[in-house]
């Protein structure tokens, strides 16, 4: 086989191709070729000549040579002599035809002889669509050539034009799916903002410029927030500024009015809402301006931060009240001191002097007025949740029994108590003396409250509470009790008061203040709740929440209220160390009086001097535990570095008891204001089980 490279199409002037469009870079379209098979080389030579202009000419020397080359590559037209050894024209034609891939492939015979009907037709029957005469004139071939070519050609751009065309077509198609997938996510994220934007507490809003309120367009949740549509507001030019809160407009209405000096603006404020209720809102805008600088309209938020300030004002109440509380520590260290004094010296006068019975009712009554003054203070301690509490299982059925009997003379005639207990009520976790005394602030408040008398009805329920619940406190088992009255009620706008310190309803010299505060700090303090609901004109109802007690729970042992001295038989020699000068004549006075030998010291380093002077010259140290410059626990840390043996008893009015170390063998504490019965007492156990000789001469002055 050989093959002959030609020179480009040469097309006929009669015939004018469709321009075909091509991308950049596309290539162009490929020459036709024409399949020349001849067995005779010099044929080949000359057809290849005459025919190198019309297209490419590929040349086979026989049949199955050309077969061969109709599977690889594509033919506008076959010339094919009729006579060729081992496979002539008419058997190569018949195969060709029975290809689907070359069957319309138009096949000119080349024929030296046989120009009968019989021939032809034969020819003809095979797939020929012309014959072409040895000689060959050029001419005629060429123009037979030639028409094939063309029409290959034609139908080859109309194959590339319909290829382009459906690639246009397809692209077309998958830029307008994108395209509506685009929109469709565009319309989803304007949908996804818009929801966002509604759930929040903010409206967008512009507004045009100029002192007056009048806004051009606010988001959809603007009638959500506020109550009110954009129409509403339009309708007035004052309707924004006439609901503005009377203590915030005047203020609000100054910083509108100059906004138009600033390139922004933020104002807090409150506004009547269509509830009748005043929200609190920031509004903060920015000014838009035009390509030429010139002021074109506001762009601004309008966001709802009322509940920020509710926590604003929790937090504040919340500093407040731990302000309160520590300067509640503070005092009642001072009156502790002072009613120490105070009932010191009293039992000294009692011991030390012969009373008439009219001396006697001063006494007493002297007694019973620093009583309740520590009652108060103990009050205080508990408001500011620093008293010590020793919580273990507490049965309510005793409980309610022992306030009875407690009560039964305070109620009266005119009040009775109804307790309603539900089930069997589990028994609390608490400090039963602070449980009972919460309850009787409960109580003498609700008697209080019904000056022509009624029903008291303490109710008792068991509750589970989940995680989450309303009142803040771990899941889990609780107590409930409530306490209803049927009195006069508390107004609303005090409910939130009633638990301040201090804080009264009730007329000047009938109360404290300190019930209520009393036992709420108790109830925090001991891992509950509690929640006041009130109507004026029908009664109060008080819940407090109390944690359900372990099944292994201990029940505590309660010391008697007035304890009886116990007689110490061994004389001691004790070191007396406070800062307090009322406080350190008595206890020194009440110690002496015991039987016991006192040396006192008005601060740690006077009595670090003493130990260091005779590390053994004292049994017992009682020292104070708050004081300037030495505190009584460091003072005992210093002194058991000289006498680790030594015996301590801390007396503390201050609040903080978890800081002293009684849990140590050696120390034991004692609070203000004590009893000299409470004194020998505490004493007794400091030494107990120590063994100190009697009558052991006192150490020289």
């Amino acid at each position: 086989m050989s093959r002959v490279v030609e020179n480009p199409v040469t097309i006929p002037d009669d015939f004018v191709p469709s321009p075909v469009a091509t991308g950049e870079g596309e290539a162009a379209p490929e020459r036709a070729r024409i399949l020349v098979v001849d067995d005779d080389e010099r044929n080949l030579l000359a057809l290849g000549t005459v025919l190198e202009d019309v297209a490419e000419v590929v040349t086979a020397r026989s049949g199955t040579e050309a077969l061969r080359l109709l599977l690889r590559e594509q033919f506008a037209v076959i010339l094919l002599d009729v006579y060729m050894p081992d496979m002539d024209g008419y058997e190569t034609a018949q195969l060709i035809r029975s290809r689907d891939q070359t069957r319309r492939i138009p096949i000119i015979f080349l024929s030296a002889v046989n120009k009968e009907a019989q021939h032809l037709q034969r020819g003809y029957a095979m797939g020929a669509v012309d014959y072409v005469f040895k000689p060959v004139e050029p001419l005629v071939l060429r123009s037979k050539v030639s028409v094939f070519v063309d029409l290959y050609q034609m139908t080859r751009e109309i194959q590339r034009k319909a290829e382009q065309e459906q690639r246009l077509l397809d692209a077309a198609l998958k830029a307008k799916a994108e395209h509506l997938q685009a929109e469709r996510k565009l319309r989803l994220a304007e949908q996804r903002q818009a929801a966002i934007i509604e759930c929040l507490p903010i409206i967008l809003y512009l507004e045009d410029i100029g002192p007056s309120r009048a806004p051009t367009f606010v988001s959809g949740n603007f009638q959500a927030l506020t109550g009110f549509t954009l129409e509403d507001v339009r309708a007035s030019p004052t309707f924004w500024a006439d609901r503005l809160h009377p203590e915030d407009r005047e203020k609000v209405l100054a910083e509108i009015g100059s906004r138009q000096d600033r390139p922004s603006f933020a104002v807090e404020y409150r506004w009547k809402c269509a509830s009748g209720q005043y929200r609190h809102f920031l509004d903060q805008a920015i000014l838009l301006r035009d390509v030429h600088g010139e002021a074109m309209e506001y762009a601004g938020t309008l966001l709802d931060i009322s509940e920020r300030k509710e926590l604003e004002g929790e937090l504040l109440h919340a500093r407040k009240m731990d302000a309160i509380g520590k300067l509640t520590g503070g005092i009642a260290h001072d009156f502790n001191n002072l009613l120490a004094s105070v009932l010191g010296g009293l039992s000294m006068i009692e011991r030390r002097v012969e009373l008439g019975d009219k001396e006697r009712k001063l006494v007493e009554m002297t007694r019973h007025a620093a009583e309740q003054g520590a009652e108060l203070v103990g009050r205080l301690l508990a408001f500011a949740r620093k008293q010590k509490l020793e919580p273990g299982r507490v049965e309510l059925r005793d409980l309610s029994r022992s306030i009875e009997q407690l009560l039964d003379h305070t109620l009266g005639g005119l009040v009775r108590i109804e307790w309603q207990p539900v089930g069997a009520i589990w028994p609390a976790f608490v400090d039963g003396a602070q449980l009972e005394l919460a309850l009787i602030n409960l109580i003498i408040n609700a008697r209080d409250a019904m000056p022509e008398g009624g029903a008291i009805i303490v109710r008792e329920v068991n509750e589970s509470l989940p995680d989450g619940n309303d009142l803040g406190l771990v899941a889990g088992d609780y107590v409930s009790l409530t306490v209803v009255d049927s009195g006069c009620g508390i107004p609303a706008d005090l409910i939130d008061r009633v638990m301040e310190p201090f804080f009264t309803t009730k007329e000047v010299g009938k109360g404290t203040g300190l019930g209520l505060s009393m036992v709420f700090g108790f109830v925090q303090q001991s891992g509950g709740a509690m929640r006041i609901r009130s109507n004026p004109g029908v009664g109060t109802e008080v819940q407090i929440w109390l944690p359900r007690a372990p099944d292994l729970a201990l029940v505590p042992k309660l010391a008697p209220a007035h304890a009886p001295l116990v007689e110490n038989p061994l004389r001691l020699r004790i070191l007396l160390v406070d800062d307090h000068d009322g406080v350190r004549v008595t206890t020194a006075a009440m110690i002496e009086d015991l039987g016991h030998d006192v040396r006192i010291a008005a601060d740690g380093k006077t009595a670090l001097e003493l130990m260091a002077a005779d590390p053994l010259a004292f049994d017992l140290i009682v020292t104070d535990y708050a004081m300037p410059s030495m505190s009584g626990l460091e003072l005992l840390t210093r002194i058991h570095a000289l006498h680790p043996e030594l015996r301590a008893l801390v007396v503390t009015g201050y609040a903080e008891k978890d800081d002293i170390a009684v849990n140590q063998p050696l120390t034991r504490m004692l609070a203000k204001p004590f009893t000299q019965a409470q004194l020998s007492n505490a004493i007794a156990a400091s030494i107990e089980p120590l063994t100190v000789v009697p009558e052991k001469a006192p150490p020289e002055s």
